[in-house]
C-alpha cells in the first residue's frame, strides 16, 4: 500500500535561514534508509508558501491569491511516498520521520488506489 507522509510547519528553511548540519545528517540518514529498506517512493520539501500561489476554483471562477497568505498558520512543508504492507508500518516511519524535526505536525495518509472503486 501507498501511504503520504505530510508534514507541516510555520518554521521553513531558506538561504536566509538554513538547515542546521544536524538536522541534515538525521534526514539524510532516514531517507537513505527508507531507500534502503525498498519502501521510499519520493520525498520533497517545499519551498515557503511566499514563493506560491494559492487558486480557488468556485462556480466556474478562480480566485488567484499569491502567497503568502494571511489566514494560514502551519502549511504543508514536504512529504514523503512509501510503499509499505500496512498503516502500522507507515506509522512507524513517520514516527521515525518526525523525530528528525524539533516540533512537527505529520499526516499519514493511504494514498487511493484503483481497487478503492472496486
Amino acid at each position: 500500500m501507498r501511504f503520504m507522509i505530510v508534514h507541516k510547519t510555520d518554521n521553513y528553511y531558506d538561504k536566509t535561514n538554513p538547515p542546521p548540519p544536524e538536522f541534515m545528517a538525521k534526514m539524510d540518514g532516514l531517507l537513505t534508509e527508507m531507500n534502503n529498506a525498498g519502501v521510499l517512493l519520493a520525498g520533497e520539501g517545499l519551498r515557503h508558501p511566499k514563493h506560491g500561489v494559492k487558486v480557488v476554483y468556485k462556480d466556474g471562477g478562480r480566485t488567484v491569491t499569491d502567497g503568502p497568505y494571511a489566514e494560514a498558520k502551519e502549511v504543508i512543508a514536504g512529504f514523503v511516498m512509501l510503499d509499505v504492507r500496512s498503516m502500522d508500518e507507515a506509522l512507524e516511519w513517520s514516527h521515525r520521520f518526525g523525530a528528525c524535526f524539533d516540533e512537527i505536525e505529520v499526516e499519514v495518509r493511504p494514498v487511493t488506489e484503483a481497487s478503492d472503486f472496486a
